[in-house]
């Protein structure tokens, strides 16, 4: 199966609001007015826009929009779009996040429309006599800006349509236009454009390959999905090592794991070398690849456990994130490594009380057989060594007491090294895909004692996240590394239940800013 995902282009021109001929044209209001080219329409439609801010027809509230068809001017429809008020009385600073808001509800509504093409005259908030635009205190610039926009509409036009018999019709939205009249800003933004949706490429390639069913993203898919992306990048290289050779290896906490199943494990090697990086040492990204996680003889309860598809989520955004930077042709040295496997009970499977020889050496007293996902990232990280890395980041939906303790908008944090963790942290900011550091104190260390080997797998019920950290930590002490605990962000339930692609952008934003 190949995983086909629609791709947007964007274009940047130097335009009249009132000539430019296009299915669409996007514009904007702040506050109680409208920016400089809504104001133009406003004068050529009888001014129907401006009556309708005044009567409250369109809420001064971020997101909120209006969809009109109009006559006697280029464009077929106005996307009126509200970007909510200033942060400040005198109106001398906008929030960011509010124009986020706004360019999400613009991509989500023009995706759902027949609009093959839009202007967007976003660019309007640059102009002279507007508030300053501000993000986490700093000034945003139009270049972080604009890379956002890429990536939202390309994140806009994703459906997830493979094991539907008759699934809803895809976006016809291909391109878009982003209108700016300086000619100095013109030329720095073409590369963020590109940069942006590139981004957004990877993202929805995580996000497909966490929706597909366990029956179809096994471990042995992944490694082809892998095997997929090199055959298509000179700058890619592919190793896959079967379960007898991680047996044979010594990887016995992994095997522990995968040998309860009739799928074959996979660790999945996947090399990038971006042109000017080849010799440099490689950042390291370590991805939980539990395809489908049933807690094994620590059967988990029925309910929401078809969910136990997104457990390979970390591996999806290893490979969403290499895809990303084959897109942007960047110039960076990226190992991903993938932990792959099924979390099955069987006559086969390992039991509460088994006692296994990871990779390290260092032996682990399975106590919990639910807690499998450290014990397939211990041995990956051990295998990481021989990269000699300038760091470590492993990513998984490793556990539900991460998700009590943050909720489902910031990944889990932890690290051994503050400057790593800093530079993470600022990643997910920028990429508005945030996480929150978390302590790896060692005083929670002794929670994962054991009376019969060098360590339990679990740490008992307090601070479950922090001691499966703690565990992870056990075995990243010849680098500098970071854990991002994703079970809260890399999925959503309810009504509209699926792979989110996090934390893809933080990852892409930190490997481009090393």
């Amino acid at each position: 199966m190949t995983v086909k995902l629609v791709t947007m282009k964007f274009q940047i021109q130097k335009t009249d609001v009132l000539s430019r001929k296009t299915p669409c044209a996007v514009v904007f209001a702040l506050n109680d007015e409208l920016l400089p080219s809504a104001q133009q329409l406003d004068a050529a439609l009888d001014h129907v826009l401006s009556k309708m801010l005044k009567d409250k027809d369109l809420k001064n509230k971020p997101g909120y929009i209006q969809w009109l068809p109009v006559n006697n001017v280029a464009c077929e429809r106005v996307l009126l779009v509200h970007l909510g008020t200033t942060l400040d009385k005198k109106a001398t600073q906008l929030e960011a996040g509010n124009v986020i808001t706004a360019i999400k509800s613009s991509a989500a509504t023009l995706a759902r429309y027949p609009v093959k093409e839009a202007c967007l005259y976003l660019d309007d908030i640059f102009s002279e006599k507007m508030p300053e635009l501000r993000y986490h205190d700093e000034a945003a610039t139009p270049q972080w800006l604009a890379e956002q926009l890429a990536t939202l509409f390309t994140k806009a036009t994703y459906r997830y349509t493979e094991t539907l018999s008759k699934p809803e019709p895809k976006p016809v939205l291909s391109k878009l236009i982003y209108v700016c009249n300086d000619a100095n800003r013109s030329r720095t933004l073409k590369a963020s454009l590109e940069r942006g949706a590139a981004l957004g490429v990877g993202i929805n390639f995580a996000r497909e390959l966490g929706n597909l069913p366990g029956n179809i993203c096994t471990p042995s898919f992944l490694a082809d999905k892998a095997k997929e992306l090199a055959a298509n990048s000179s700058k890619l290289t592919f190793r896959n090592l079967t379960e007898k050779q991680i047996e044979s290896m010594g990887m016995g906490a992994f095997h522990s794991v995968a040998k309860g199943s009739d799928q074959d494990s996979r660790l999945i090697v996947l090399e990038y070398k971006g042109s000017s990086a080849a010799k440099s040492r490689p950042h390291v990204l370590v991805g939980k690849g539990i395809t489908f996680d049933t807690g094994g003889i620590s059967l988990k309860p029925g309910l929401n456990m078809d969910e136990m598809k997104f457990d390979m989520c970390g591996a999806a955004s290893v490979l969403g994130s290499i895809k990303a930077l084959v897109e942007m042709d960047a110039k960076v040295h990226v190992v991903g490594i993938i932990a792959a496997a099924e979390n099955m009970p069987s006559g086969r499977a390992s039991k509460p009380g088994d006692i296994v020889t990871s990779l390290s050496g260092q032996t682990i007293e399975i106590l919990n057989t639910d807690a499998e996902g450290r014990l397939v990232l211990c041995d990956a990280l051990t295998y990481a060594e021989r990269y000699k890395p300038k760091s470590v980041i492993d990513i998984a939906t490793l556990t539900g007491a991460c998700i009590v303790a943050l909720g489902h908008h910031a990944s889990g944090l932890y690290s051994n090294h503050q400057a790593l963790a800093d530079k993470l942290l600022q990643a997910g900011i920028s990429a508005n895909d945030r996480a929150w550091q978390m302590p790896l104190w060692d005083e929670y260390q002794k929670q994962l004692d054991s009376n019969f080997a060098d360590m339990a797998n679990i740490g008992g019920p307090a601070g479950g996240s922090v001691t499966a950290a703690c565990f992870l930590s056990r075995f990243a002490k010849k680098f500098h590394w970071a854990h991002l605990d994703v079970a809260g962000t890399a999925s959503v339930s309810g009504t509209h239940k699926g792979a989110t692609g996090r934390p893809v952008g933080l990852l892409v934003n930190y490997l481009l800013n090393a």
